[in-house]
């Protein structure tokens, strides 16, 4: 399998209505390998959420080409984009978006209850706990979402998206709701995560963690500024 996750080529996203139509995004042309943490920032209103929902396939492009580990996504129905999107994307929004009524074991193995072909309860002890030890929160296992931190669910959250072993993390604006130190330490975990393998693509408003990623994308009305921008160690 070649080690491109994420291809696009000339993607375009158009809004219509009877007296206008708004360009959101322009020839956009992306390409992320296996291992790669790339960051997507910008002022309000450039582009960057639209950009995520079709990475993310909640919504599909007007015109261009986009692949997933070289499978063309661009024109699937719902169900096709569903399947695809539960099988090789794991999200992380800055709203954490966890079940409080559910313990923070059962809130990270949903994603696995959801497969196609569910995996054995033995499976999904050993998979949960696995992610959790990555995100620093085996302690808190049994621990309801109410019960813990901003920093403390957001890190559950980012151990939910790693459980199925996605192709790739789409992250929303993760600092968002948090404050600075909390903000820090989950930035801290995404960090170690992609050191030992994990493909990342984040959007983020703060230049401070844009810088964090190994390349970063600048996008202005709908369309990428410059070549790509690699991070110096």
């Amino acid at each position: 399998m070649s080690d491109i996750k994420i291809k696009m080529n000339n993607i375009s996203k158009v809004f219509e209505t009877d007296e206008l139509e708004t360009h959101a995004l322009q020839n956009i042309n992306i390409t992320i390998k296996a291992g790669d943490y790339v960051s997507i920032s910008g002022p309000s209103g450039c582009g960057k959420s639209t950009l995520l929902s079709i990475l993310g396939l909640l919504d599909m492009p007007s015109g261009g080409e986009y692949e997933i580990e070289g499978v063309n996504v661009t024109d699937l129905s719902l169900d096709q984009a569903a399947e695809i999107r539960n099988s090789k994307i794991g999200f992380i929004f800055q709203s954490f978006n966890l079940i409080d009524e559910l313990s923070v074991f059962d809130n990270v193995a949903l994603p696995l209850r959801y497969k196609a072909k569910v995996p054995s309860d033995k499976e999904i002890a050993t998979r949960v706990a696995e992610c959790l030890e990555l995100v620093g929160m085996s302690h808190r296992s049994s621990h309801k979402p109410n019960q813990l931190s901003g920093g403390q669910q957001q890190r559950i959250a980012i151990a939910r998206a790693l459980v199925a072993k996605p192709a790739i993390l789409l992250v929303d604006e993760p600092t968002g709701n948090l404050d600075s130190k909390s903000g820090d330490q989950v930035m801290d975990v995404l960090e170690k995560l992609n050191d030992n393998g994990t493909t990342i693509c984040m959007v983020t408003h703060d230049p401070r963690y844009a810088d964090m990623a190994k390349t970063q994308l600048r996008l202005l009305d709908g369309a990428i500024l410059t070549t790509p921008r690699l991070a110096t160690a």
